[in-house]
């Protein structure tokens, strides 16, 4: 699996990944997006825990506790690692797809760049 940096963040080439994992995408947001994908499961992770208090039913992961010292990295990332795997499994929706939400893909967005 081949990773790209993209806007900042690392990215996966998702044409040279396993057609078994392509089951679901993690998306980080400070402000609460509520973004979803019709082909894979979206897991929405909150940097702020203010964001998941206000949203708890848009937001499936409150990573803002790392910050406020209520749990760790290694406790997050299993949180997130066991998530992923009930999601993947289909076990568990994540909120964007209990609501129905989907967002297309803008290959080439619109908009300014930022």
């Amino acid at each position: 699996m081949r990773r790209i940096m993209a806007g900042g963040k690392w990215r996966v080439n998702v044409k040279q990944m396993p057609e078994k994992l392509k089951t679901e995408a993690m998306c980080t947001t400070g402000r609460g997006t509520p973004y979803g994908l019709a082909a894979v499961p979206v897991i929405k992770v909150s940097s702020r825990t203010d964001l998941y208090r206000r949203w708890p039913d848009l937001i499936d992961v409150d990573a803002g506790t790392i910050a406020t010292g209520e749990s760790t990295i290694e406790k997050k990332g299993w949180e997130l690692f066991n998530l992923y795997i009930e999601v993947a499994s289909g076990r568990k929706k994540t909120w964007a797809q209990h609501w129905g939400i989907s967002n297309g893909i803008a290959i080439f967005h619109p908009g300014s760049c930022t």
